[in-house]
């Protein structure tokens, strides 16, 4: 890895080997732009957190308490500021990534204007998105390492000691971390899902999630109308997403296979099964039929033969055709044991509610036959968490006996149960939910794959509410900046985030004397803030 000082030595072996022509040219100042830049290319970003994610994996597996994190976010600004409060706060990017949401792309990023989650929006602004978050994420790297390198000309032009600075300088923390990037159900067939994997990993993608919905038939995991497709459809995209990674020289790239069987009734096509039992043989045997005599058979009609005897599959006017109730979880499970014996590296299961019960079941029955089973668990705003772990609080007061004759449970969302002992009791549950769950349900990251969308909203909702009321100026400065100063946040001055002190340093290193700088002392009103 290139330091600091080693890069001051190579671009002193460059400059002596072209001679006088170069004598403009600093060593110190070329080297500090070239640490400011670790990162040359996308494919230097996958590379560096593909081995990030195989380090977490490896130390979930010898410690449950040890899970990854992750935030959805619709712009690079966004995951910027993310990553940049982590360091602020807990010091470090360690085990904390982004998440990229299709559903973010498709409502937000879309050319077309607002979507649903259909895969309707255009694939390029997936690998786009991508780009855009790690050139926010290489620009925080440069702002922070500029200011270093500012103290750093400081404290030698004053003669102090600088070995403080240069640590810092040397054991410098990037801000580029693992982005699990959403790719639907791969945006047409395995060779389109090639293609597409191929441009998200040389943007920087190191972790690709695909899910086993019919393309161009592709829901919201959380609503009505999903359809998945039979294994071996989604057994060639898993392989289309790993050759992608061999090909860029990515070779430990992760893949999320995400199972929406859960909350999926509908199939589009019967696989052809070649011997009974096989794993095509498996997926019809969940689709629900009904015995016929040959004799009531339609001509040109689908049948299956079933234990000897005919049966007529349910099937739909759309002609998808139907599973039978209450396979769901059985279906789940077969999925998840299939992609990872077949190339996937962690699993994704779409559920209805967040119940840590519920997910453990049947992670623990994948488990069994692969025992290091990992997921990667939604905490959706999907789900109303507050709803859910009051009922569940409810039910385990009733199970254990205590009395909840205060409570109406068809109520319980309501604003007078708030300070109750059993909202209480829920709230600490939805606190330590994470926790729990990565330590009795196999989850290895857990993310929020929209929140910025609904606090984009909610703060745009409130600021509005002040300022065109009679709050008027006061509803930004109390409710934003007053804020912004009391916590320090870099984004207060916003110039400087926005890359005008790296100019005029770089202006600097490039014109002298000669440079005309933004950042004048007596006229920069950014200067305001640094009392």
């Amino acid at each position: 890895m290139t330091t600091y000082s080693t890069a001051i030595d190579a671009v002193r072996a460059i400059k002596a080997k072209f001679g006088d022509t170069w004598n403009a040219i600093s060593p110190e100042d070329a080297a500090r732009m070239q640490i400011q830049n670790r990162f040359k290319t996308g494919l230097d970003i996958a590379k560096y957190t593909a081995a990030i994610m195989r380090k977490d994996m490896a130390e979930y597996d010898a410690d449950n308490s040890k899970y990854t994190q992750s935030l959805g976010c619709w712009h690079g600004f966004v995951g910027q500021q993310k990553m940049i409060a982590n360091k602020k706060y807990f010091g470090t990017t360690s085990k904390k990534y982004l998440y990229l949401s299709g559903w973010m792309v498709a409502a937000l990023r879309s050319e077309f204007g607002p979507l649903p989650d259909q895969s309707m929006h255009e694939k390029t602004s997936v690998p786009a998105l991508i780009e855009e978050l790690y050139t926010f994420l290489r620009q925080a790297d440069a702002k922070e390492l500029n200011d270093l390198f500012r103290q750093l000309k400081k404290a030698q032009e004053a003669g102090q000691d600088t070995k403080a600075i240069e640590d810092k300088i040397e054991n410098f923390e990037t801000h580029i971390v693992p982005i699990i990037a959403d790719i639907d159900a791969g945006f047409g067939n395995e060779e389109a899902t090639y293609l597409l994997t191929k441009k998200m990993i040389e943007a920087g993608a190191a972790c690709i999630q695909i899910e086993n919905q019919v393309s161009d038939a592709k829901q919201c995991g959380h609503q009505a109308g999903k359809v998945t497709v039979p294994h071996e459809d989604f057994l060639a995209k898993i392989n289309a997403v790993r050759y992608a990674f061999l090909e860029l020289g990515v070779d430990d790239g992760v893949i999320v296979a995400r199972t929406d069987s859960e909350g999926a009734d509908l199939t589009q096509k019967i696989p052809v099964s070649k011997v009974k039992g096989d794993l095509a043989s498996q997926y019809i045997s969940y689709l629900d039929t009904q015995e016929i005599d040959i004799s009531e058979a339609q001509d040109d009609e689908v049948l299956i033969k079933r234990d000897g005897k005919l049966h007529r599959p349910k099937r739909l006017a759309s002609g998808l055709f139907q599973f039978r109730a209450n396979t769901q979880i059985d279906r789940v499970v077969l999925d998840c044991i299939t992609s990872l014996q077949n190339g996937a590296d962690l699993l994704w299961i779409e559920t209805a509610t967040p119940n840590v019960a519920e997910i453990a079941e049947m992670v623990n029955r994948v488990k069994e036959v692969v025992p290091n089973a990992k997921l990667v668990y939604n905490n959706s705003p999907s789900f109303n968490w507050t709803l859910n772990f009051r009922q569940q609080a409810y039910d385990r007061f009733v199970a254990e006996g205590k009395d909840v004759s205060a409570y109406d449970r068809a109520k319980l969302m309501s604003v007078d149960y708030d300070n109750s002992e059993l909202a209480k009791e829920a709230d600490e549950r939805i606190r330590t939910f994470q926790a729990d769950a990565s330590r009795e349900a196999g989850i290895f990251h857990h993310l929020i794959t929209l929140p910025t969308y609904h606090t984009t909203a909610l703060h745009m909702h409130e600021l509005s509410k002040g300022y065109f009321g009679d709050q008027g100026m006061l509803a930004y400065v109390a409710g934003v900046q007053r804020k912004e100063i009391r916590e320090g946040v870099a984004c207060v001055k916003h110039q400087a985030m926005a890359g005008s002190d790296i100019g005029d340093d770089h202006k600097e290193i490039f014109a002298g004397e000669q440079a005309l700088k933004a950042g004048d002392d007596a006229k920069n009103t950014m200067n305001q803030f640094s009392a």
